[in-house]
């Protein structure tokens, strides 16, 4: 049996040529590829819809940051919410959001860049709830980059009570093959140590699981059970 190749390689950065690149939908929209990296397959969408369940449960302001395949939006917005604030930063993508939004429920405000870039410009306890589902953009920040956005934005972003979720599937998927087998031991040993050092306190951040069965062609998840998070502000 060959051994898969790693999603990043050794000093692989793709940050500067991401918003530029070509948004490879399949033709039937199961897959998305930006620049040969596989960002987004439809098997994901149970789990994509436990994440935006979480994000809208306390309805009002909605943010998300990345917007893919739109699974996770279209599910943000069966839900009773007033506004939904999207950032997502491949032009291709951004495309397919500016389509999709016609034609929601609720309103929606795209934000165009990398969040990075957007976030500094949003304003304090202005969210509801916050689902951060981006892709890494380089080996370096492959396993951390979600923990750049929470500990730096996300309890400054919420209002007291709101709620974040989020994921980094890319890293999951690799921690669960190359370093766990039980998914709850892999989140409390290199998710939970972040998410206090972040401010947020231990009895706020609570998971649930879920069986799931990705393709066995799948290059990034190979694990049979996926890790939704709440973590409440205070």
């Amino acid at each position: 049996m060959t051994t898969a190749q790693p999603i990043f390689s050794k000093g692989e950065d793709c940050k500067s040529g991401w918003h530029d690149a070509s948004a490879d939908y399949n033709e039937t929209d199961t897959h998305l590829e930006i620049l040969g990296k596989p960002v987004m397959e439809r098997w994901e969408t149970p789990y994509m819809h436990s994440l935006a369940t979480v994000a809208a449960s306390k309805g009002g302001r909605v943010l998300e940051i990345g917007f893919g395949m739109a699974i996770a939006a279209t599910k943000v917005e069966s839900f009773p919410i007033q506004e939904h604030w999207i950032i997502e930063c491949n032009d291709g993508v951004y495309q397919r959001l500016l389509e999709w939004a016609k034609v929601q429920p609720h309103k929606i405000v795209p934000l165009k860049g990398l969040w990075e870039e957007v976030v500094p410009t949003l304003p304090d306890s202005h969210f509801d709830g916050i689902l951060y589902d981006t892709y890494p953009l380089s080996e370096d920040t492959w396993h951390t980059h979600q923990f750049n956005f929470i500990k730096a934005h996300s309890k400054r972003l919420l209002k007291p009570g709101g709620v974040l979720t989020y994921c980094n599937l890319t890293s999951w998927g690799e921690l669960l093959k190359a370093k766990y087998n039980d998914i709850d031991k892999m989140f409390q040993e290199t998710q939970v140590p972040q998410l206090l050092e972040a401010g947020f306190k231990k009895e706020n951040i609570s998971t649930t699981l879920m069986d799931i069965s990705p393709p066995s062609e799948c290059k990034y998840y190979s694990f049979n059970k996926m890790i939704t998070p709440t973590i409440l502000k205070e």
